[in-house]
């Protein structure tokens, strides 16, 4: 019954538990203490849904496809409960003059008042015919609507930075958002596709606080892209320790040995991959036996390319002697000396006893 009611005074479909679950999931992930749980519970719960208008250019829609996917809770359901998603061309029901008059609608009733997220890069080339829609190109509908937005989301490697459309020789000029726009705050959620809660924990700080939390210098959030994928990989200690897979399907592979050899680009990736990983499978490219990518960098697919040669400048442990083999060096050495410090307490004490009996004979 108390599922019921909570059900019925949320309108969310999950239950309280996967609710609260999904909420401290994002505090955490935002830094925040589980103090601020309730406010995110609240913010999320709240009867003033903000208007959100989610437009689709130069994207293979993977980073929709992985929010509605998400779980624990259902985040694809959540974010379609707490917001108001007025305009999203992969999941709205009407099409073509119709959807057309939805963006219209949400745009001209929420002027200056609701979330754009952008998905996908937008072509410049030749002025940006490679990306119409409606008879528009993707630089006019982003100039038109991204000017009256209160603020843009930018998901995805391709809206961010421009993504795999903007390698070399990027035939179609794709650049990212902030390229293109400003005078609109915009915050960058690279990945390909980035992981559904730093997303979600970017919207619930945005409701919480009215505000978009603090970025990096690329514009991406730092609850999400304060750390290297490497600082926080399960894989470390055998990095630390000189113990790399040599090839695809090596005992070394099958041990579960770092991937820096095979072309792994953690040492250079900031993301929350290893902390958060995706899905039900609570998994991440590394922890099935794959190397990062770097798929949340900008020019990723020129910079991190050969995926499968090792970064540059990146200095292994010499002679497989890391951490543990330092630690049980210098264990040695102080065990010595401490066996070589009680050995001399000893033999002065053996002493004292000899020359003390001398002078009481």
């Amino acid at each position: 019954m108390a599922r019921m009611v909570e059900e019925q005074a949320t309108g969310f479909r999950v239950s309280r538990r996967g609710f609260i679950k999904g909420c401290t999931m994002a505090a955490a992930g935002l830094g925040l203490s589980e103090t601020m749980v309730p406010k995110l519970v609240e913010a999320a719960t709240s009867p003033k849904r903000p208007p959100v208008v989610w437009l689709h250019f130069q994207e293979c829609t993977g980073c929709t496809e992985s929010l509605l996917r998400a779980s624990h809770p259902d985040i694809g359901r959540l974010i379609l409960d707490i917001i108001s998603l007025d305009y999203h061309e992969t999941v709205m029901a009407p099409s073509g003059y119709q959807a057309e008059q939805s963006l219209d609608d949400a745009i001209s009733t929420n002027e200056g008042k609701f979330i754009c997220v952008v998905e996908g890069a937008i072509p410049t080339k030749d002025g940006g015919i490679y990306c119409k829609i409606a008879g528009r190109t993707a630089m006019d509908i982003l100039d038109d609507v991204g000017s009256k937005a209160a603020a843009i989301i930018a998901i995805g490697t391709c809206a961010s930075f421009g993504g795999v459309q903007a390698a070399e020789p990027n035939p179609t000029g794709a650049v990212g958002v902030t390229k293109l726009l400003s005078g609109t705050p915009v915050i960058n959620i690279p990945g390909c596709p980035p992981n559904p809660i730093s997303f979600l924990g970017t919207v619930l700080h945005y409701l919480t606080f009215k505000r978009l939390p603090r970025t990096d210098q690329l514009g991406r959030p730092l609850f999400a892209y304060g750390r290297k994928n490497h600082d926080q990989c399960e894989r470390r200690a055998h990095f630390d320790e000189g113990r790399f897979v040599e090839q695809f399907g090596d005992e070394s592979h099958r041990q579960g040995y770092c991937l820096y050899k095979m072309g792994c680009k953690g040492p250079q990736t900031f993301a929350n991959c290893p902390a958060v990983r995706f899905n039900d499978a609570d998994v991440w490219p590394v922890s099935c036996g794959h190397g990062c990518v770097g798929c949340t960098e900008p020019d990723f697919w020129d910079t991190m390319t050969p995926f499968y040669e090792r970064l540059p400048g990146v200095t292994i442990p010499a002679g497989g002697r890391g951490i543990v083999d330092a630690a049980t060096s210098k264990g040695k050495i102080i065990l010595g000396a401490a066996a070589g410090a009680v050995g001399i307490h000893a033999a002065v004490g053996v002493g004292k006893k000899i020359f003390g009996n001398n002078e009481d004979e």
